[in-house]
């Protein structure tokens, strides 16, 4: 066992020789040093965030070709020309990029440093709604849209753009209403003796009744008084016929213990504590939807209850003996015995039709396995039931989310339109609130994964994976569905922005070697795309990049799975291999177009350059590949997904002559993770392991993610006891190498530091951490990039290369 800590002059034992201030013109051969600079430096600025003025007159996008620490706002005309930097005091001018538009598209109204505006899109003149010291935040059309809405210090104001007045919706108040002061015996004695002995007094408290009275009458004209508690309020909303107003009511858990990150290197000279997160199972955040009813001056709670699977246990649940209360709500039977448990839910909206006379809610189980849509009568405060998605894993999906997802109304105001994973893969569907009837509005073995509708609300605009699930296209499609006609064409991704007439689109495209430009093209299909920018330097040009060939790996239980796979130029008979494992979960790597992972995707052809054959899947849990492969590794995180990466290791040895005894694994967070499962559980089929950033203990991560796949740790721990492995640490034979920010807010380093416990009681050697004093999560120092990739070449260079390093192993060449 080796503990190796880093100064802050970097390694001891490795330290990197310095830079040359110019980089050379040609990139190979590769080294870890020259692939792990700051990319803005060598590879190029990359366009990223465009979109188009508010008059489709100009792109703006962040850029960086003057290599500087951090991006800059730029502009240019969609006929082309060169960019043009936009200067602090012009940005200052710009509406914002966020705002909603009005039923004609005619006028935005945005919120921008804490004030409101309100944009007229014919002549692009501004006027400022608001200029106060505090702020106002989601900004919409009201009333029809006759009025601009928004929130101020918890309350909801509108203002007439007619009139220039603002009146005040809602008073909402934190704490419990003052009750009125009750007078003692005594005290009431004294105060009649006085009122009968006293005319002064006598006429001084008919005066005072009087002016109570006149200020009772004053207030009525004003918002209802409306008392929190410990609660708060938020997504305030002025119904369309300005009858009621509702919001989300909102009430924190108890104070719970939060684990808390030191940051040892500080400017200040001390350690300093980070405030995270707590751990999976503690207690959640509860969610109410509440309704104003201002003619009635009348506040409702919205209820549940009748919603259909509402008492629907889990189907996990049966396997084991409950004993204890679950924390949900549950129900008394008049006898005091527990009767059927609630599970607690989470609304979104409401979502009001264009005539402003139906509204509909997403409604979310706490749990994540039920997903409503209802429409919602608020003169009544019921709900009916327009579509029910369960999974007994979770909801998720494109367009679906963990929110109220991609929804919205038809024009017709009638039919509600959202996505659902109902056929294993999310397409767009519509349901009549009037029938109930639900169609399908695409079907197929691929996903939609952005949907919107034109201006016009005549034509759908979706980018779907339909020809490749490792490509990324733009369609359009009629509105009440029917063919899909597809706009780009070229091989790998292409975002999408429409131009405000929709005659142009503005496209981010990139493929597997050659990064992400801006271009544009007419909207019409085969259309030429023309390209805007030209972001890559002459050196990181002068290196032929691969294209990593897609390929597909069948299964143990007849899945199959997609991988990208680098090969050398002259693959040895025998030689070494490493696999890689993207992070995330639920992320896709194994595609068409530049990865997210441009640093591993260089390394992995800097390893493919020394004669390694480098493998890259699409695991179970990844997305692309619809509701099966999302949810496959619900309740054990390292059993399919873990299953795929050692059949994939089979595949290279069967199919590629790789000997199975040379063959590595790495990767980040979840990476870091399968990394740590497959060296403790498969030492055969792995001989050497960088695991980064790690999840050691799932118990020990986030509510949020973890409470989807593996349920909570005091209701499912045969989960969390499979699926962690520090529980399985006594397996480990091979070479490890740990990798860890010490400021990690996300995994925290407590998290290695626990299994590195775990390694030294069980008296392992054969593994090395190196941890990272000022990096989070997500690494931002050239050096610490340079330092961890150093060491991870030399982990498979030494332990896969028995016959010693090739020239240039250690990075240094």
């Amino acid at each position: 066992m080796r503990v190796v800590y880093l100064s802050l002059f970097g390694a001891s034992s490795l330290a990197a020789p310095a830079l040359a201030q110019t980089a050379p013109s040609a990139l190979a051969p590769l080294t870890v040093e020259k692939i792990m600079r700051e990319p803005a430096q060598w590879l190029g600025g990359l366009p990223s965030a465009p979109y188009w003025s508010e008059d489709g007159k100009h792109i703006y996008f962040q850029w960086n070709p003057a290599k500087a620490r951090r991006d800059s706002l730029y502009v240019l005309s969609p006929a082309g020309g060169t960019p043009r930097k936009v200067s602090l005091a012009e940005q200052r001018g710009l509406p914002s990029v966020r705002g909603r538009y009005d039923q004609r598209h005619q006028r935005k109204v945005y919120e921008k440093d804490g004030d409101i505006y309100l944009l007229d899109l014919k002549n692009q003149r501004v006027r400022r709604v608001t200029n106060t010291a505090e702020r106002e935040t989601e900004a919409d059309f009201a009333l029809q849209d006759k009025l601009i809405s928004y929130t101020r210090g918890g309350n909801l104001f509108t203002w007439d753009p007619a009139t220039g007045e603002t009146v005040q919706r809602t008073d909402f108040r934190r704490g419990n209403r003052p009750g009125p002061g009750e007078l003692d015996k005594s005290a009431k004695f004294l105060k009649a003796q006085q009122l009968a002995l006293f005319q002064v007094i006598r006429q001084r408290d008919q005066d005072a009744k009087a002016r109570e009275r006149a200020q009772k009458a004053l207030l009525r004209l004003r918002p209802k008084g409306i008392w929190l508690g410990s609660k708060t309020v938020e997504n305030l909303q002025l119904s369309p016929d300005g009858c009621y107003v509702t919001y989300t009511l909102v009430q924190e858990p108890a104070a719970d213990k939060l684990a808390l990150v030191p940051n040892f290197v500080t400017i200040s000279g001390f350690t300093e504590e980070i405030p995270t997160r707590s751990k999976v199972g503690a207690p959640q955040t509860a969610y109410e939807l509440g309704l104003y009813d201002i003619g009635r001056d009348t506040t409702f709670v919205l209820g549940y209850r009748e919603l259909k699977g509402l008492d629907e246990l889990p189907a996990y649940r049966k396997e084991y003996q409950l004993t204890a209360k679950a924390p949900t709500d549950t129900a008394k039977t008049k006898a005091g015995k527990p009767a059927t448990e609630v599970r607690r839910v989470v609304p979104y909206g409401p979502f009001w039709a264009d005539n402003g006379q139906r509204a509909f809610l997403v409604i979310r189980s706490q749990d994540n396995k039920d997903r409503w849509i209802v429409a919602l009568d608020p003169t009544t405060q019921k709900i009916s039931l327009l579509d029910r998605q369960r999974d007994e894993a979770w909801i998720n999906g494109p367009g679906i989310g963990y929110e109220a997802g991609n929804v919205g109304w038809l024009p017709d105001s009638r039919r509600i339109w959202f996505q659902s994973e109902e056929t294993g893969f999310s397409h767009l569907y519509t349901v009549d609130v009037t029938t109930g009837q639900k169609k399908a509005l695409t079907s197929g073995k691929f996903e939609i994964q952005q949907a919107q509708l034109s201006q016009d609300k005549k034509t759908w605009y979706l980018t779907a994976n339909k020809t490749h699930p490792g490509e990324q296209h733009f369609y359009q499609m009629p509105l009440e569905g029917g063919q899909l006609t597809q706009l780009t064409s070229r091989p790998g991704a292409s975002e999408v922005t429409l131009s405000p007439d929709e005659k142009t689109l503005l496209v981010r495209y990139s493929y597997a070697n050659k990064p992400w430009e801006l271009f544009v093209m007419d909207n019409k299909p085969g259309a030429k795309m023309r390209q805007l920018t030209h972001s890559t330097t002459p050196e990181f040009e002068s290196y032929p990049w691969r294209d990593p060939e897609i390929i597909t790996i069948k299964a143990r239980d007849g899945a199959e799975v997609y991988a990208r796979l680098y090969r050398p130029a002259n693959a040895a008979p025998q030689g070494p291999a490493v696999v890689f494992v993207h992070g995330a979960g639920y992320l896709q790597n194994a595609h068409k177009w530049w990865s997210q992972y441009f640093r591993e995707y260089m390394f992995h052809n800097l390893l493919a350059d020394q004669g390694y054959t480098v493998l890259d899947i699409d695991y179970r849990g990844s997305s692309g590949y619809g509701r099966d492969v999302r949810t496959g590794i619900y309740r054990y995180m390292g059993g399919k997904d873990l299953d795929d990466h050692i059949d994939g290791a089979k595949l290279l040895v069967e199919k590629y002559g790789v000997s199975p005894q040379r063959i590595g694994i790495y990767g980040g967070s979840y990476g870091g993770f399968i990394t740590l499962m497959g060296m403790f559980t498969q030492p055969e089929v792995f001989r050497a392991g960088a695991a980064l950033r790690s999840v050691t203990d799932w118990a020990h991560y986030n509510h949020g993610y973890t409470d989807n796949i593996l349920n909570e740790p005091y209701n499912d721990s045969l989960a969390y006891a499979r699926s962690s492995p520090i529980y399985y640490a006594e397996g480990l034979k091979g070479a490890l190498l740990m990798c860890h920010g010490m400021v990690d807010t996300n995994v925290h380093f407590q998290d290695i530091v626990r299994l590195s416990q775990r390694l030294i009681e069980l008296k392992k050697e054969n593994w090395e951490l190196a941890v990272y004093p000022v990096e989070d999560h997500g690494f931002v120092e050239p050096s610490s990039w340079t330092d961890e990739y150093r060491r991870i070449l030399k982990l498979f260079n030494t332990n896969l290369k028995p016959a010693g390093p090739a020239p240039g192993a250690t990075g240094q060449n």
